[in-house]
């Protein structure tokens, strides 16, 4: 069978463009399902749910991120932004210092 990641991908990246959040997050399901090192493709699938508002599985894919690499910024300051409206805010605050701790901007 062929691998039919760089096409899924362009899909989930028209649909994110499309501001079809969820579409773009259910498009990802299979990449990260065959692919779940794919980092990038796990970040958009992170930003799909959460301007979609699935601030749990927003929060679950920036945790596996982290988990790979804790030094990746963006991931950081949308782990911030989701455990804030997720009114965690001593768990966003853990956060919030990693970041500034990093460089990140967080205006």
């Amino acid at each position: 069978m062929d691998d039919l990641t760089p096409v899924r991908v362009a899909m989930a990246e028209r649909r994110f463009a499309e501001r079809d959040y969820r579409g773009a997050a259910d498009a990802l399901g299979p990449v990260l399902d065959q692919h779940p090192e794919n980092l990038s493709a796990r970040l958009l699938s992170a930003r799909a749910y959460f301007h979609a508002a699935l601030l749990e599985p927003a929060r679950r894919e920036l945790e596996t991120i982290l988990a790979q690499d804790p030094t990746e910024p963006y991931a950081r300051l949308m782990m911030v932004r989701t455990l804030e409206r997720l009114g965690r805010p001593d768990e966003a605050a853990t956060h919030r210092r990693l970041a500034e701790a990093m460089g990140v901007e967080l205006a």
